[in-house]
């Protein structure tokens, strides 16, 4: 089939649905590829190098007429959508929530709308979640966006003209796009502080270098992920805690990073005014959500206002856009996924089929009719399930288990014993004097090994292992020793000890020191 990537024509959208190397990677699944006359510039990409990937690069009007498939960024306006014949299929983000009217267009002349936004969160389908390649993207430009428009240095410094305090940022929201902001915040040097209505984020985002800021209130300490991996709406009381927090810190704060959508909703109203009003002169507020009303209500879509306080509050909805080479390599590359999942015989034949849980899910019109809302998909979506909480016991409870558990290991334990012995015994009786010394000898160092290895945590027994295999020396030195001997066999076990023992050497230093590695800043 022919494949054709559509000129943006959104106001100050840059990016392209399709690149080179997108292209090539399309051709084998045996597609044919087009691309509308200048549509990859604003990205870097000149019609020569589409033309050099084997892409035919048309005008306008042939592209939407000879195309069999249309891929966009932006979704598409009415008289676009129009020039879609009937059996053709367009994929883009659509905003399908707000976008009925042209849903039913897409149904009412037979066109299939994949709508990328709508690709279910689960495992398989993380190759095509252009949300979270786009979202990445804009958290690490809202920080770059932030910096720009602040006066001082991220990180502190110490200089002979003064000192500089490090900058203090809050990301409300840890998502992808919150995530990639903490990473690029605290790479910068500022001391990053981070919520999120579900807690069990705070353990990733604590790795990241952040701290987490919780809330003193029952509800924070649920399971706040929704099906689908997103946030969900949280109670009155919940949110009244939330906003007494955040007044807490706004006179603290420099920079503001708000992240929090739902999805089909506007955004929640989490940065108020007179939190702007208790900000340092010079603080910047990046809101995320602009484009759907804004986590701050003071927040104008595509506008920068400096508040009557010396507050900076950017809504800019095209932050991908602005990175708009490397946005497009990213978004591509999912529609490139999405079409393999769409070409399984890698025949250049389409396949919607329509049980696949990916396909079905992204899919909001289809054979004259609307798809949108999706059926909940049938395998588990990447959002942890809720479980529910192990019964409490009382403390006589609790006693008795842990008495029951010691008797048992106690037995166990005896057993053990008894049985080594009796096998001490009978190998004692046939075994040579000499030998017996040094089997007694390395039976023990066994058991003592196992019984310290056994009492330390499993989080530690990685660099345990890395430790004591760095510092198996003297095996080394012991098989150096033997490896001269006159008889054959020993020289060659000598040869295999020697061999081993370097690995473990080796490897010993190689996986502590990646583990020391995890811990210092860059």
């Amino acid at each position: 089939m022919k494949i054709g990537a559509a000129k943006e024509t959104f106001k100050g959208e840059n990016r392209v649905a399709m690149t080179p190397a997108s292209a090539r990677e399309l051709q084998k699944l045996g597609h044919e590829c087009l691309i509308e006359t200048g549509a990859g510039a604003a990205s870097g990409f000149a019609d020569a190098d589409y033309a050099a990937a084997g892409v035919a690069v048309v005008k306008a009007g042939d592209l939407w007429k000879g195309a069999d498939i249309v891929v966009k960024v932006r979704a598409p306006s009415a008289a676009e959508l129009k020039r879609l014949d009937k059996g053709k299929t367009l994929i883009s983000f659509f905003n399908p929530g707000a976008n009925a009217d042209l849903m039913q267009q897409a149904a009412d002349q037979g066109t299939t709308v994949v709508a990328m936004e709508m690709v279910p969160r689960i495992s398989r389908a993380q190759k095509m979640d252009a949300l979270s390649s786009m979202a990445n993207i804009a958290g690490y430009r809202a920080v770059i966006e932030a910096g720009n428009n602040f006066g001082r240095f991220f990180t502190g410094q110490v200089t002979a003209a003064g000192k500089v305090p490090p900058a203090k940022v809050l990301v409300v929201g840890a998502g992808v796009a919150g995530l990639a902001a903490i990473g690029t915040s605290t790479s910068l040097g500022a001391i990053t502080y981070a919520f999120d209505v579900r807690p069990e984020v705070a353990e990733q985002v604590e790795s990241m270098g952040a701290e987490f800021v919780y809330l003193d209130f029952a509800e924070a300490q649920q399971d706040g992920a929704a099906t689908g991996g997103y946030a969900a709406p949280s109670s009155p009381e919940f949110r009244e805690a939330q906003l007494k927090k955040f007044r807490e810190l706004a006179p603290d704060i420099d920079i503001v990073i708000t992240t929090a959508l739902i999805p089909n909703r506007e955004a929640p109203e989490l940065w108020t005014e007179d939190m702007v009003k208790a900000m340092k002169p010079g603080s910047v507020i990046i809101d995320l959500a602009a484009e759907k009303g804004g986590n701050c209500k003071l927040t104008m879509a595509d506008e920068r206002i400096v508040t009557d306080n010396g507050v900076i509050i950017i809504g800019y909805t095209d932050f991908p856009s602005r990175m708009a080479a490397q946005a497009s390599t990213l978004y591509s590359t999912n529609i490139r996924h999405m079409l393999t999942d769409l070409t399984p015989a890698k025949d250049g034949v389409v396949n919607h089929n329509m049980d696949d849980d990916v396909i079905r899910g992204a899919t909001v019109a289809h054979a004259g009719a609307v798809t949108f809302p999706p059926p909940p998909p049938k395998v588990q979506a990447i959002a942890a399930r809720k479980q529910e909480k192990p019964k409490e016991q009382t403390p006589e409870e609790r006693a008795a288990a842990e008495t029951a558990a010691f008797k048992a290991q106690t037995r166990s334990q005896v057993t053990l014993l008894i049985v080594g012995g009796a096998l001490m015994g009978l190998v004692g009786a046939y075994a040579p004097e000499a030998f017996m010394g040094h089997f007694i000898v390395f039976v023990l160092s066994v058991f003592i090994g196992f019984q310290v290895i056994w009492n330390v945590s499993h989080s530690l027994h990685t660099p345990l292992m890395a430790v004591t295999n760095a510092i198996s020396g003297i095996i080394i030195i012991g098989a150096l020793l033997q490896i001269g001997s006159t008889n054959w066999i020993i020289g060659i076990l000598a040869a295999i000890s020697v061999l081993i023992a370097s690995i473990n050497i080796v490897g010993g230093f190689m996986v502590t020191r990646r583990m020391l590695q995890m811990f210092q800043k860059s």
